[in-house]
């Protein structure tokens, strides 16, 4: 907390007066926001300073001719390089503090919150003293943070900061007192660097009689009068990240003479893991895709991103040769990837911090038509979902061979229905009748009526086609140290190419990459040469077969030779037909495929609606000329009653005359029993052609 004195100020405001500091806070959430016409600003502004001393900054108001009655500072300061050690607020135009101003080191924030309560209006006015110690060599940025307020005296409480200037201080090792010392391995105390091994040295001196030195985090720290000894170099293996310093001192004639001090900073950490986001998506139809990302480093910082697209399709003969661009380009989020063609591209994007350490990610970018990019290598793509290839082919022949059971059925009763229609066929319930009217035609010559014609529905005789789908499988005198590998592209299929890229010790170093089928036995080789930054890179021309590979790399310069480095294994998938020189990738076999079934569903619909509607209509004519021939068959039997009830009139009048004859006894008895029967027929409806039907 700060240790303020200004209780006595307190006391000889009144009531009013904090009332009124007070509830200008709560204006300032609703007050309109005129034009700005404050300054906070910090004094000095710049300056270098020693590590270990303290130096001031002075927090100054300038209300460019306006009267203000509050204010609201929030200073941030890197905690890693300063420390708040004194901060002073005693003299101060802020005469009410509305809450006790706070610090704090470990997150490097102050805060100061206070009023005028009568206003001022002042031209680079002292608010308070901040005094900071030096802890770590680099630059240190004290600035105001977006929340600073100056608010005018106008009963609204506006909020009249105009700009806030900020301040940048060079912290650096005291002036070397000892002896003057060098490092090859780390020249610049204020860089960063990612080897481990230190190598220290300093001007050594005939009149020098010891020399003692330490190695460790403190920035300034003692050294203890023991001697180790008068050789003029030091070296330290395997440091550990951070800030180290390295500490000596000479004893001449008996005494110890001064202290000098050397910053070694060391940082192996690549920057943190990050998303490369594409858009508007890895797969799209936009021929200038838009990358975007952003990752953050704890040590030395991020230094610059570097971007690289490599195309995954053979480069044409006039194409672009290995080696005429660089191989990485360095970018800012967002950047747009401009002329890009119909194809598969692996993007790789490097997080370089001020080490040189990078992290590298790589995405897979698929620039395609319209059409195709409803589609992956893992499926149909809709939206975020992605249907895979198996489970659609299912569906879709699980369809098209119920389609095509159904449309045999329709078939069939399609091509009954005709059948009896080109036949002019009759149920055999109607058959029955009319073979009865017949008979009592011919018994009792009386004449009966006749129409009728019947047919039935239909099938296709479609033969269904199995859709096909297949899966993809798919010792020199000089020792040089085999090539670094960095980069490698170690999923690809048989429709794309490969690349490998990395570093060499030394520049326009030639490496020979080696490739070799694990299933054949085949062993090929490519030569590349290291650029002036010592990285490589090298990119197939051509598809490789599918099957396990492994790759290894060996430098050389002239005769020299490195020993192989360690192999990589790679998996080459089967995601294409080869058929000589024509290719079809699993992807365009797996639409096609999809698009037929498609098309083969929708006729088989078609069929069986085609054949559904013809056989109902055929089926509505039958019946109704059924109908015409069971009316037909009723008027013929009534015509065979009236004869029979005829004939038994005849036949009961001979009874009436004189007794009949056995003959004409049984002759009533027929006749009664076959008018029994006629009535029953025309009593009775006669579906039967609906039965027939049903029965189908």
């Amino acid at each position: 907390m700060f240790n303020l004195s200004f209780s006595g100020v307190c006391r000889r405001h009144t009531v009013r007066s904090l009332f009124t500091v007070a509830t200008f806070f709560a204006a300032t959430l609703t007050a309109p926001h005129l034009a700005f016409a404050g300054t906070f600003l910090l004094s000095p502004t710049t300056g270098t300073f020693t590590i270990g001393s303290t130096f001031n900054v002075q927090i100054l108001l300038n209300t460019d001719g306006k009267s203000v009655n509050a204010l609201d500072i929030d200073i941030r300061f890197p905690p890693d390089k300063l420390q708040l050690v004194s901060p002073k607020a005693s003299v101060s135009i802020i005469s009410v503090w509305t809450s006790q101003p706070v610090y704090n080191n470990q997150t490097g924030t102050i805060r100061l919150q206070g009023g005028i309560p009568r206003g001022i209006n002042v031209d680079n006015a002292l608010v308070g003293t901040l005094t900071f110690r030096a802890k770590a060599a680099g630059n240190a940025i004290v600035r105001f943070a977006d929340g600073s307020k100056i608010l005018l005296n106008d009963g609204l409480a506006t909020n009249d900061l105009r700009k806030q200037v900020d301040a940048v201080y060079t912290l650096v090792l005291p002036p070397p007192a000892g002896p003057i010392v060098a490092s090859e391995t780390h020249p610049v105390q204020s860089e960063w660097y990612s080897n481990t091994n230190v190598v220290l040295k300093w001007a050594n001196d005939r009149e020098v009689q010891n020399y003692s030195y330490i190695f460790n985090e403190e920035p300034i720290d003692g050294v203890d009068d023991v001697g180790d000894g008068k050789r003029d170099l030091v070296g330290y293996k395997g440091v550990a990240d951070g800030r180290h310093y390295f500490h000596i001192k000479a004893l001449r004639g008996g005494v110890w003479g001064g202290l000098t001090h050397f910053g070694v900073k060391i940082d192996t950490e690549p920057p943190a893991e990050f998303p490369l986001e594409i858009l508007p998506g890895r797969r799209t139809n936009v021929r200038s895709p838009v990358v975007k990302f952003a990752t953050t480093d704890t040590l030395s910082g991020l230094d610059h991103y570097e971007l690289k697209v490599v195309p995954l399709s053979p480069v044409s003969d006039d194409g672009e040769e290995q080696g005429d661009h660089p191989l990485f380009i360095e970018v800012q989020s967002p950047y747009i990837i401009s002329d890009l063609t119909m194809g598969s591209y692996d993007v790789l994007l490097r997080a370089y911090d001020k080490a040189g350490n990078h992290r590298e990610v790589v995405e897979r970018l698929i620039i395609t038509d319209g059409f195709l990019g409803l589609s992956s290598r893992e499926g149909l793509v809709i939206g975020p979902l992605v249907i895979s290839w198996g489970w659609l082919l299912s569906t879709l022949l699980f369809l098209a061979a119920l389609l095509w059971y159904y449309g045999r059925i329709f078939k069939q009763k399609h091509d009954v229905i005709e059948q009896k229609r080109e036949t002019r066929g009759l149920p055999e319930g109607v058959r029955t009748q009319l073979e009865e009217l017949r008979r009592f035609k011919s018994k009792y010559g009386a004449t009966a009526l006749l129409l009728l014609c019947v047919f039935l529905s239909s099938v296709m005789g479609l033969s269904g086609e199995k859709a096909f789908a297949q899966t993809a499988e798919s010792s020199p005198v000089v020792e040089l140290a085999p090539p670094y590998v960095t980069t490698v592209s170690k999923d690809v299929s048989n429709s794309e190419i490969f690349y490998i890229g990395g570093k060499t010790e030394n520049k326009d170093t030639t490496v020979t990459i080696y490739t070799q089928n694990l299933t054949t036995g085949e062993t090929t080789s490519f030569e590349v040469k290291s650029d002036k930054k010592r990285e490589w890179f090298y990119r197939h021309n051509g598809f490789l077969t599918p099957g396990k590979y492994v790759l290894w790399t060996q430098a050389a310069i002239g005769d020299i030779k490195s020993p192989p480095s360690p192999q990589i294994e790679m998996n080459v998938a089967r995601a294409a037909f080869v058929f000589g020189v024509t290719r079809i990738s699993y992807e365009s076999f797996y639409l096609m495929s999809t698009g037929l079934l498609i098309v083969l569903i929708l006729y088989l619909i078609f069929y069986i609606f085609y054949h559904a509607y013809h056989q109902r209509r055929k089926k509505i004519s039958v019946l109704h000329e059924v109908k015409e021939a069971e009316e037909s068959i009723k008027r013929g039997f009534a015509v065979l009653r009236r004869d029979i009830e005829r004939e038994i009139e005849t036949v009961r009048k001979i009874g009436l005359i004189r007794p009949m004859s056995d003959d004409e006894r049984r002759r009533e008895e027929d006749l009664l029993h076959d008018l029994k029967d006629v009535e029953q027929r025309i009593g009775k409806e006669v579906w039967d052609v609906e039965k027939v039907e049903a029965a189908a």
